[in-house]
């Protein structure tokens, strides 16, 4: 398997393994999943910096206004 999305244990977000954000958060946060659906289906959200589609698409659909 190859890893895909790396993500923050702790604010619950994933993204792209090149993400500027992703890459600042500290080493015992990381967690990293092979697909978008492991992340989806742990609950963490995409990262609104480096997949802003997807998280305005989760935002759309995980947001009551």
């Amino acid at each position: 398997m190859e890893i895909c999305f790396g993500g923050n244990k702790k604010l619950k977000i994933y993204g792209l393994l090149n993400c500027k954000s992703g890459k600042r958060m500290k080493k015992e946060n990381r967690i990293f999943f092979t697909n978008e659906k492991e992340a989806l289906q742990n609950k963490f959200r995409p990262c609104g910096h480096c997949m802003k589609e997807a998280y305005k698409n989760w935002k759309k659909h995980n947001y009551c206004n």
